[in-house]
């Protein structure tokens, strides 16, 4: 531990900076050394809830004074920092879970910081979004931060309707409230047979990851009240890309379609293929359409 500490204590942390540091998104243990020595190094925290940090820093004997930065007043709250940053402090920021800046308070401030002349320091550390990606799976292999959709049905709607065809998988941060509702609208919008990961609770005592389809989604929801509770990430699988399910595989799922449904004979046909399964249900849409005309 004390050569651990060393090292995180041996690079230079100039004054004068402003230092991005991600806290842990549910357990405690999940910050980092480097973390921790930059907070008790820093002059000043720029906290999304003062309160809520304070109770964070005091688990490690760490004190320090504060400055509010949320969603509200983040533009405003940049001046006084960049005061604190021109008379020489370090000045650490701080979001109530994950990183700074993601899909939480941060931004606005780095902006602005750097604008006035500032360095910005970032320290790697806990992320939902990182943390539901490393359990995805080989299926994801390029992502779309999308973060929180809209509130309103049109306008998530609209947001959906842009993402349908990218071929990254898309990554959505949900609340409990909207979880159920959320999971329709992504299916309505991008289809049923879409791979999706439901991540709840990361990293807390009721972590959970659940794979399904899009489909699937909204009944598996629905089937336990305890999975509609905490704090999500969903991944869902990228649009089908028509050259991975050219004519070699056209022959194999004329075959499956003379005995399967179209969702099955892809899904057979992916299996034995190794090819994408949304690629192939759309190939074989187009090969069951055609048989039937």
């Amino acid at each position: 531990m004390t050569q651990l500490t060393d090292l995180a204590q041996g690079q230079h942390y100039p004054a004068g900076a402003l230092y991005i540091v991600a806290t842990p998104i549910g357990n405690v243990a999940d910050i980092t050394l480097r973390a921790l020595h930059v907070l008790g190094l820093a002059d000043r925290i720029a906290a999304e809830d003062t309160r809520n940090t304070a109770q964070l820093l005091a688990r490690y004997g760490i004190s320090k004074p504060s400055i509010a930065v949320h969603e509200h007043n983040e533009r405003s709250a940049a001046e006084r920092v960049i005061e604190h940053l021109r008379n020489g402090e370090r000045i650490a920021c701080v979001s109530d879970a994950g990183t700074p800046g993601i899909s939480d308070p941060g931004a606005k401030l780095v902006d602005a910081v750097r604008d006035a002349g500032f360095p910005v320091v970032p320290l790697p550390g806990a992320s939902a979004l990182t943390t539901a990606l490393s359990a995805a799976g080989a299926w994801v292999q390029a992502f779309t931060f999308v973060g929180f959709l809209a509130t309103k049905s049109k306008q998530r709607a609209a947001q959906l309707q842009a993402y349908a065809e990218q071929p990254a998988a898309l990554v959505f941060y949900e609340a409990p409230h909207r979880i159920v509702e959320t999971v329709q609208a992504l299916a309505d919008t991008l289809g049923g047979e879409r791979q999706l990961l439901i991540a709840r609770e990361l990293t807390k005592l009721h972590e959970s990851l659940h794979r399904c389809t899009l489909a699937e989604g909204p009944t598996w929801l629905a089937g336990d009240a305890n999975r509609q509770r905490g704090e999500f990430v969903l991944v869902v699988e990228g649009a089908p890309q028509q050259q991975d399910a050219d004519d070699a595989h056209d022959a194999l799922l004329a075959m499956l379609l003379e005995e399967l449904s179209v969702s099955s004979a892809a899904r057979l046909a992916a299996t034995l293929t190794g090819a994408s399964r949304n690629a192939l249900y759309a190939r074989a849409l187009l090969l069951n359409k055609s048989e039937e005309e």
